[in-house]
């Protein structure tokens, strides 16, 4: 083990940011920000950018999806990560981050680095899991349902 690489747990901000309609996906958009970060307008437009340009292709190559998901956008310690997630085959969520450090001029390569998600998104992530299986895994799907859910809590 080592000891420089372990983080302190603080608790950090959880936002409701809306629900967006990209290329007819519907996505939940939540913020979640370290001490001292927010998620501005231009984190946003950033964010809608990588769900036209990145994701929507990867919706279209998986296939089998059922056009809902959620966005984390998380300006962290260190740098901002997007979270895209999205659901296929009735149970199964699929994810493709940007991640880019504030002093960093490109984004990392996130396809070649096997991160799934720091502590506090997977705190979204599995209300998400929660809400998907008491909304639309059931014999009446409840699309509608699963998009009103949200993360009760206000901070991770």
């Amino acid at each position: 083990m080592n000891p420089a690489t372990i983080e302190i747990y603080h608790p950090r901000r959880v936002s409701n940011l809306g629900q967006w309609d990209i290329g007819g996906l519907k996505l939940k958009v939540y913020g979640l920000v370290a001490h001292g970060k927010r998620v501005d307008d231009l984190m946003q437009a950033l964010a809608q950018s990588f769900v036209r340009e990145d994701v929507l292709a990867r919706v279209a190559d998986e296939g089998h999806d059922n056009g809902m998901g959620f966005v984390i956008i998380h300006p962290g310690e260190l740098g901002v990560s997007i979270s895209a997630h999205w659901w296929i085959q009735g149970s199964v969520l699929c994810q493709h981050i940007y991640r880019k450090l504030y002093a960093a001029i490109e984004p990392m390569d996130t396809v070649k680095r096997p991160v799934i998600a720091c502590v506090w998104e997977l705190a979204l992530i599995n209300a998400e899991q929660e809400a998907w299986r008491k909304t639309m895994m059931k014999s009446a799907p409840s699309p509608s349902a699963y998009m009103h859910a949200r993360a009760d809590f206000e901070a991770a």
